[in-house]
C-alpha cells in the first residue's frame, strides 16, 4: 500500500521551518529572484516564492519533481531567453 501524498500546502509553521536559499546569480542582494527550500519535515518536499513576497502564496513541490526541474534546468530545457 503506498502512503498519501502530504498536503501542499504550508501553514505559518511549515513555513518557518523550511530552509530558503537565494541563487547568487540574483541581482539586488537576493531581492529579484526566486526563493527555494527543503521542508524541514522530513517529506524531502521543496518549497518556492517569490523573494519580495515572502509572504504571499508558496509553490511545493515532491523531491521527484524538483529533480524532474533541475535535470531540464541542468539540459538548457528552461532557457527561454538564450
Amino acid at each position: 500500500m503506498s502512503k498519501p501524498e502530504p498536503p501542499k500546502d504550508l501553514n505559518p509553521l511549515d513555513r518557518a521551518d523550511v530552509a530558503w536559499h537565494i541563487s547568487t546569480y540574483s541581482p539586488n542582494n537576493g531581492g529579484s529572484c526566486v526563493e527555494a527550500g527543503p521542508l524541514g519535515d522530513g517529506t524531502e518536499r521543496v518549497a518556492v516564492r517569490h523573494s519580495q513576497h515572502p509572504d504571499a502564496e508558496v509553490i511545493v513541490y515532491t523531491r521527484a519533481e524538483w529533480e524532474a526541474f533541475l535535470s531540464g534546468v541542468r539540459n538548457n530545457e528552461f532557457d527561454f531567453f538564450g
